[in-house]
This record gives C-alpha cells, sequence and structure tokens, in this order.
C-alpha cells in the first residue's frame, strides 16, 4: 500500500494519506505515483490543475514541482474559502491568489 494517495478525476486531482509513515516516505511514494501517472499519460498536462485534499508541507513542494512544469496554472482547494486558490502559474489567463469554484 502507498502512503499517499492521488486520483484524477474530472479535471480535479485528489490527494489523501494512505498507510501511516514519515514524511521520508510519503514524498518518495507521491513523487512515483506522479511519475506513474505522467508516465501513463493519466497527467498530460493543460491550461488548469485542481487540487483537493490534504498534504503535509514536504508532499505540497513535491506535488508544486512535478506539477508545475506541465500545467500553466495550479490550484489548491481551501475549504475555509470554499474555492480553489491560484498558487502557481505561468497562464496570463490566471493570476496567483486568484479565486476560482
Amino acid at each position: 500500500m502507498s502512503t499517499y494517495k492521488i486520483d484524477l478525476k474530472d479535471g480535479i486531482l485528489s490527494v489523501k494519506f494512505g498507510e501511516p509513515a514519515q514524511n521520508d516516505q510519503i514524498v518518495r511514494d507521491a513523487a512515483a505515483r506522479l511519475e506513474e501517472m505522467a508516465t501513463s499519460g493519466e497527467l498530460a498536462g493543460g491550461t488548469l490543475l485542481k487540487i483537493n485534499g490534504p498534504t503535509s508541507i514536504p508532499v505540497a513542494f513535491v506535488v508544486a514541482h512535478k506539477l508545475a512544469h506541465i500545467y500553466g496554472a495550479v490550484a489548491f482547494y481551501d475549504p475555509k474559502l470554499g474555492k480553489y486558490v491560484i498558487c502557481i502559474t505561468h497562464n496570463p489567463s490566471y493570476k496567483l491568489g486568484d479565486l476560482i469554484d
């Protein structure tokens, strides 16, 4: 079993913790899963990717690094705001800090 679960459905990358582990293992599992998804074509890139689910700061760095190279913008869901926050952008259609549904 993986210590970190990542799935893509309807343009939303769902992330969550799996088997209990420390961040050293979790970051390796998250990176491996993202690589597997990219190799299979599941993460083909595009203009925007939304992410929803819990993460630790080390895992967030891994996810951001992997996805920033293949998506024009990346947004993470903020449950307090009830919206996605643009946190990475190379796409002029999205500004850093924009809130989207």
